[in-house]
């Protein structure tokens, strides 16, 4: 069956998944690069931005099980784009040029409409205006039986644990603290929802809890 996935999800010691202040400039908000520099040290992720090497080992073997078995993903608005509102800059096409890393339908959450968009590589980005449990649906059809990623950022996935749809999380934590930003449980009761830490492992740059539900 089809699970809704989280994985190589980063946060900090002190709970924020992104810094505040997202622009153009900081995609992650100010100092929210910083969360990734496990994943920026895989030879995965290296490999995603056309570099060469990067360490393999325990962050590597989660930053690759995390692309394994995905047929379609889901992304909040802010995680394709750092404008507000209205598409008024339609040839705003991604962070990620024009080989996004994902080579297969994505499921993109705005209250704006937009027609879908082709990239090369296989990834069409959709728009969807009906949020997320319709995005899902519309997520796991497309996925044709593999499972749909979950992407972010920190508003999607405190709605996907609050309404109880994400099946596992894979979160990765950053030995920094950002002090201010989006914090990913306050006010989310975890195992009030069903969710357990299933899974606990040091790596070389951060320490990975899987979280399932039950």
């Amino acid at each position: 069956m089809s699970k809704l996935r989280v994985a190589s999800f980063s946060i900090s010691l002190d709970g924020f998944g992104a810094g505040v202040d997202q622009s153009l400039n900081d995609p992650m908000g100010k100092g929210g690069m910083a969360l990734h520099g496990w994943a920026f040290a895989t030879r995965t992720f290296r490999s995603m931005f056309g570099q060469d090497g990067g360490e393999t080992g325990i962050d590597e073997g989660f930053a690759i099980a995390g692309f394994q078995n995905i047929g379609a993903w889901i992304l909040g608005r802010h995680m394709f784009s750092p404008y507000r509102g209205p598409w008024e800059d339609s040839d705003w096409r991604g962070w990620w040029g024009d080989n996004p890393p994902y080579h297969c339908p994505v499921f993109v959450l705005t209250h704006h409409p937009r027609p879908p968009l082709e990239m090369a590589g296989g990834t069409v980005f959709h728009f969807v205006t009906e949020g997320l449990a319709e995005a899902l649906n519309r997520a796991k059809a497309a996925a044709d039986g593999a499972d749909v990623r979950l992407g972010g950022g920190v508003a999607t996935l405190r709605e996907g644990f609050a309404e109880r749809l994400i099946d596992e999380a894979h979160l990765a934590l950053s030995p920094v603290l950002l002090g201010r930003g989006e914090a990913l449980f306050a006010g989310l009761d975890l195992p009030g929802l069903g969710y357990r830490v299933a899974r606990q492992v040091a790596g070389e740059r951060a320490s990975h809890f899987v979280l399932d539900r039950g």
